[in-house]
């Protein structure tokens, strides 16, 4: 199965590189330069460590590279707003993002579609963890982050949803806002950052992806003796493969549908894909829309991070 899918992905990547050439004679692509040779820039947000970002998407351009006969080319970032303006501006045509960016990037690049998320995104959870020294007892539903107050929290990213964004929401649905806690609330940059920042004492509380916690949890590379997990949030829409309007027109009709399909197709008993997989922490990608991502439109613009 895998040597048949592999086949028909060449042969569209041919009917691709046709097209774009056809669209080539008529001028340039919407990114100023011809079809032909012009590169699929991929990016995604930086929420963990650079090193293992540069494996897994090192992997992911040559998968899409595969799927679409076109040269692929990942764009590492510094930080989550660095991604949405790469977008913005078509330096890079397709983008992993999370609920809160994907919501801006299409905020600021009208038509830009989801095309696939894991199969975990579609219930994604926080955990806000807090070393033992602070004292805090875990608890069971939104209304216990009200201990949270007099005490020093640090978020991920700005723009995180899982590490900034739903985490404030949950608390203000608790009656705890940002002036209750202990001095001004800290902004690690990503989820193992703000794991290492809680282990270590910097900060007593901290939110932070679950699945990243999970994956630090299994790797047994942080000393996470003195950190205890307080709560699991309920769950919502995150992470997902952003396009941009213009991507079919500027590398060949049909290049949209060839990488979301190929993502579906990734299968865990093909070694190869299985890497990638693993590396997203999923067992599958499935189609998503931009609908699903409703809800942190909303709690977006009402803590005023949309324009």
């Amino acid at each position: 199965m895998k040597t048949t899918r592999r086949g028909l992905l060449a042969g569209s990547a041919v009917l691709l590189l046709l097209t774009a050439c056809g669209n080539d004679s008529e001028g340039a692509g919407a990114s100023g330069s011809g079809s032909a040779t012009a590169v699929l820039g991929i990016s995604a947000i930086p929420d963990q460590d650079p090193e293992q970002l540069n494996r897994l998407y090192g992997l992911v351009a040559d998968a899409v590279a595969e799927a679409t006969g076109l040269e692929v080319s990942y764009e590492a970032v510094t930080d989550y707003t660095a991604v949405v303006r790469a977008f913005e501006v078509g330096d890079i045509h397709l983008a992993w993002m999370g609920g809160l960016t994907g919501v801006q990037a299409r905020e600021r690049v009208p038509g830009s579609v989801a095309i696939a998320q894991r199969d975990i995104d579609a219930d994604f959870h926080s955990l806000f963890i807090a070393t033992e020294k602070s004292g805090i007892a875990p608890f069971d539903d939104t209304s216990g982050l009200s201990v949270l107050a007099g005490h020093s929290l640090t978020f991920g990213s700005d723009t995180s949803t899982s590490g900034r964004l739903m985490p404030q929401y949950f608390m203000q649905e608790a009656g705890l806002d940002v002036s209750d806690l202990k001095g001004e609330p800290g902004y690690s940059g990503s989820h193992d950052a703000t794991i290492e920042a809680v282990a270590s004492g910097s900060y007593e509380v901290g939110a932070v992806n679950e699945q990243v916690w999970q994956a630090t949890v299994d790797a047994g590379e942080v000393d996470l003796s003195d950190v205890v997990v307080l709560w699991r949030s309920p769950g919502y829409a995150d992470y997902h493969w952003l396009a941009r309007p213009d991507l079919d027109e500027t590398f060949g009709e049909g290049s949209t549908d060839a990488i979301a399909q190929m993502l579906f197709d990734l299968d865990p008993a093909d070694p190869d894909d299985a890497a990638i997989l693993d590396l997203f922490g999923a067992t599958s990608f499935v189609p998503t829309q931009n609908e699903d991502y409703d809800q942190i439109e909303t709690v977006a613009r009402d803590l005023g991070l949309l324009a």
